[in-house]
């Protein structure tokens, strides 16, 4: 069994680096495209600090971190709980991916990088309500971050821990965007803001408002 799971946890490993990295590619795809838009409401240091250069910069940077601290962290682990720990890993893992994905693919041309200094918004921005963030209000973000937790239980390296705690900080950055969608949509933000959770779907919300456009029918 240890050779089988030793096997096991290579395969996903591999398939984890191919997904996150294609992922990676795409997003950094997608947020070049943006940069070609024209800029609309902008906060905080976002002129200065949300240019390409400085994104090409701070993703090299991360990659070099990254190899730096791809060290195992050290632990012994009974075969069976190695199992159950790589496997959720993998499930958190692999479903965050595909939840960005859906993300990205619902914002369409309203995608832009952001950060912790500062917020840009597309000139030609348009308030998302459909897909993912039918549920959540930050569903990218949601994605990241469990990504990150779902990384440090399949690969358990010193980088993973790293890339997850570092990025808790979205949490800030979430509320610096949401006071620049609030500037920008007003009411239109704060009906939605009512209606949809920051983080956690609320489906037993979604269900009554099903059972209750049905029975109006």
């Amino acid at each position: 069994m240890p050779n089988l799971l030793t096997s096991l946890e290579i395969d996903l490993h591999w398939l984890g680096a191919i997904a996150g990295l294609g992922t990676l590619a795409y997003s950094l795809y997608h947020m070049l495209l943006a940069q070609s838009r024209p800029a609309g409401h902008h906060t905080g240091a976002a002129r200065q600090v949300l240019r390409t250069r400085y994104l090409l910069i701070a993703t090299l940077l991360f990659f070099v971190l990254g190899y730096i601290l791809w060290k195992p962290i050290p632990m012994e682990l009974p075969w069976w709980l190695q199992l159950v720990i790589s496997l959720l890993g993998a499930l958190i893992f692999f479903t965050s991916l595909v939840l960005y994905v859906w993300g990205l693919r619902s914002l369409g041309e309203s995608f832009n990088a952001s950060s912790g200094l500062g917020v840009r918004l597309q000139q030609a921005h348009r308030l998302v309500t459909h897909g993912p963030y039918a549920y959540v209000r930050h569903p990218l973000y949601l994605a990241v971050i469990l990504a990150g937790w779902g990384g440090v239980l399949l690969y358990r390296t010193w980088s993973m821990l790293f890339f997850a705690i570092l990025m808790l900080g979205l949490i800030v950055r979430a509320r610096k965007e949401e006071q620049a969608l609030a500037q920008v949509f007003g009411a239109e933000w704060e009906k939605y803001q009512q209606h949809v959770p920051g983080w956690f779907p609320d489906l037993h919300k979604k269900n009554r408002q099903s059972g209750g456009s049905r029975e109006r029918q």
